[in-house]
């Protein structure tokens, strides 16, 4: 099979492209991540890639749907006895988990499409809240705010913040910046169980 002069190479297949991308992404970050540079490193010509992935875009989006798989693919409704908020948060530490596997893993899954990967996690964790008292909106509401905290807190981790404040204009903005700079698994489990109680809270008062 050819293209413009470029043979197409056997075995090259969308996934494969995509699993090449994100070992690729660790060396080179998101910026750096182009199609003609993940063709060099596949050791064929860009437009060989066409076949499989339209634009750059289209390639994050398959980037982004291996990440979440590779999170919540196998994920099972709550076990006997497992309360649907250790449930939730395990999935949120899986997500997060994935993300941390990849340079800018988080940035990846910012705007992008993942309808087709996300379709099975969805349902399950829908079903846990409905299950537990949610309404289809409260609970699509909850599971997308506990996303978001996710991605959110991930895409920080994963950045270069701000530079200290000014101790001594600024003192509490100081002691709060040291704070938050430290022991990131401590202040995501901090974070995640404030949502989630809030969470449950609204359901009593939804």
């Amino acid at each position: 099979m050819k293209e413009q002069g470029n043979i197409v190479p056997v075995g090259l297949g969308r996934d494969a492209i995509v699993r090449a991308a994100l070992a690729l992404l660790n060396d080179v970050g998101l910026e750096g991540l182009t199609l003609r540079r993940l063709a060099d490193e596949l050791d064929v010509q860009a437009p060989a890639l066409y076949w499989h992935v339209k634009n750059k875009a289209e390639l994050l989006d398959g980037m982004a749907a291996a990440i979440f798989h590779d999170a919540l693919d196998d994920v099972e409704a709550p076990r006997r006895g497992e309360s649907w908020v250790d449930w939730t948060a395990d999935c949120a530490h899986r997500l997060r988990t994935a993300m941390l596997t990849y340079r800018d893993g988080a940035h990846v899954l910012s705007g992008t499409c993942l309808s087709h990967a996300s379709g099975r996690p969805l349902e399950l964790a829908m079903r846990t809240l409905c299950d537990a008292g949610f309404s289809v909106r409260d609970a699509g509401r909850g599971i997308a705010a506990v996303y978001s905290y996710v991605q959110g807190f991930t895409v920080e981790e994963q950045s270069t913040g701000p530079g200290e404040p000014d101790a001594a204009r600024f003192p509490l903005a100081a002691h709060a910046w040291v704070e938050l700079t430290k022991d990131a698994d401590e202040r995501f489990e901090h974070g995640l169980r404030l949502l989630l109680s809030g969470l449950r809270l609204s359901r009593f008062g939804s």
